[in-house]
């Protein structure tokens, strides 16, 4: 009798280590897996803001955009007005003559601008699409973040239960032993 119950105390204490070290192992997966979602969420936050950032930088060069169309069509306009005025003044005498050079220089400078600003609008349409681009892969990067803060949030609550399950049956054996013991 007293070599079974010597088995049966060596058996709970073999149950109880084991238990012990289950436990331990469960508790520090569950500590990583905490620290990978805090440093998850870091960077998700990150990503969150460097997103708004270019975001905000790509409404910005829009405005910028716009104002540059407008410059463009309002300096395209002067030159269609310059072009009709040149037209009518062929007609005219070497006073005109004088006054057409003049709206020659007008136009060279107003032309020149136009050229100028044309490439700015050009330039600007690169960086458009180029903020566009990094916008959307900020975009990207964040529903990745996401998917994976989920997989993380999931995969501790899955250990949660599973730590609770070996307490509930350490608790069981370590119950039954005691039974079996008187």
């Amino acid at each position: 009798m007293k070599k079974v119950l010597l088995e049966m105390e060596d058996q709970k204490n073999s149950y109880e280590q084991k238990a012990k070290e289950s436990l331990q192992k469960v508790l520090e997966e569950k500590m990583s897996a905490e620290q990978q979602l805090q440093s998850t969420q870091r960077s998700l936050a990150l990503a969150e803001q460097k997103c708004e950032e270019w975001r905000s930088q790509y409404e910005a060069l829009k405005e910028d955009w716009k104002t540059l169309g407008t410059q463009y069509r309002e300096l395209e306009s002067q030159l269609h007005v310059l072009q009709s005025k040149l037209q009518g003044a062929d007609s005219r005498d070497l006073q005109m003559n004088q006054a057409l050079r003049l709206l020659e220089n007008e136009h060279q400078e107003l032309q020149a601008k136009i050229e100028c600003l044309q490439g700015d609008r050009d330039l600007c349409s690169s960086d458009t699409q180029h903020l566009q681009d990094q916008l959307k892969r900020s975009e990207e990067e964040k529903l990745a973040l996401v998917t994976k803060v989920q997989q993380l949030q999931s995969l501790l609550q899955n250990q949660s239960l599973q730590l609770q399950e070996q307490e509930k049956l350490l608790t069981k054996k370590g119950q039954q032993i005691y039974f079996h013991k008187f």
